[in-house]
């Protein structure tokens, strides 16, 4: 099975700005990084509903990347999969910024609110 972005070679923190983009460009307040060492693990940012800002947290879960790198990699020696820390981490938050960019459409076509597609 051929994972999502994982030949990827963008950069995390350009990702994460491109979500950051994004965020704002849908009217979220606040962003704002949370960092582990050098490495960004989520975005913490706050949505205007209209009625109340709700804080919303977008963490990225790293670890569990690598370690499907690594098992798609052992499963298929013959691949060009990366099974790196950093090649996860460019993986995660290149896929999540696709789910990012598809709830927006989501919302941009008015089939869901901001509050339904994420949860506090």
């Amino acid at each position: 099975m051929a994972i999502l972005n994982y030949t990827t070679t963008i950069d995390a923190f350009k990702t994460v700005s491109e979500i950051e983009y994004i965020l704002v460009k849908h009217k979220a307040k606040s962003v704002m990084k949370n960092y582990e060492g050098e490495s960004i693990r989520g975005l913490s940012f706050l949505v205007d509903t209209g009625a109340v800002q709700v804080p919303i947290r977008l963490p990225v879960k790293v670890d569990e990347c690598l370690e499907v790198l690594k098992r798609e990699k052992k499963n298929s020696p013959k691949s060009n999969i990366k099974a790196t820390r950093e090649q996860a981490e460019r993986v995660a938050w290149r896929i999540l910024k696709d789910w990012v960019e598809a709830q927006m459409a989501l919302l941009d076509i008015e089939m869901v609110r901001f509050e339904e597609i994420f949860l506090p």
